[in-house]
């Protein structure tokens, strides 16, 4: 009696495994990875080179943004890079590069400064058009005042577009 109990658990459990595995690959192809990204049915992308048209231009911006934007989704999707049509591209340009003064101590002197990068995306995803969007992604690293940017601007972008990258690359891929 212990034997069928046994039996019937074994052949129950595999007909569930069995037909959960078989409803799970035929809803279609919808592909997800470790970063939390879908990508849906797309197999291509096309990065747009990204003009810098800022006031204040940093000479190696608009590669950096475009190379990083081209790295990140490498590094986190199966999409083949292309040049030209692509299921999603990714197009825009460099709005914003300012430097300001943060925090005022009681001397008048600013304690904290504050580099902002803003980029304006335009994202088209030829598969599912209610996934495009054309908007701005702007973020800020702040630094010690009376330090001169020069000598920090480099470490300061690449924070900056880390975090840009990770904006753009959410709002493209994430179903949040």
């Amino acid at each position: 009696m212990k034997m069928n109990r046994i039996n019937i658990i074994s052949v129950s459990t595999g007909m569930i495994f069995t037909l959960v595995a078989i409803v799970s690959f035929s809803c279609g192809r919808i592909t997800f990875n470790m970063s939390g990204a879908s990508i849906g049915n797309a197999k291509t992308c096309f990065v747009g080179f990204f003009e810098n048209r800022a006031e204040i231009v940093n000479p190696r911006l608009s590669t950096q943004m475009t190379d990083d934007l081209k790295d990140k989704i490498q590094a986190s999707t199966s999409l083949k890079l292309v040049n030209g049509n692509a299921d999603v591209m990714f197009e825009g340009e460099i709005t914003g590069y300012a430097v300001t003064s943060g925090q005022v101590t009681a001397q008048n002197i600013a304690s904290k400064d504050r580099l902002t990068i803003t980029v304006k995306v335009k994202f088209t995803n030829e598969l599912d058009s209610e996934k495009s969007f054309d908007k701005s992604f702007s973020r800020f690293q702040e630094y010690a005042g009376g330090t001169s940017l020069s000598s920090v601007e480099s470490g300061l972008v690449d924070e900056i577009l880390k975090e840009i990258m990770e904006d753009i690359f959410n709002e493209a891929f994430s179903s949040w």
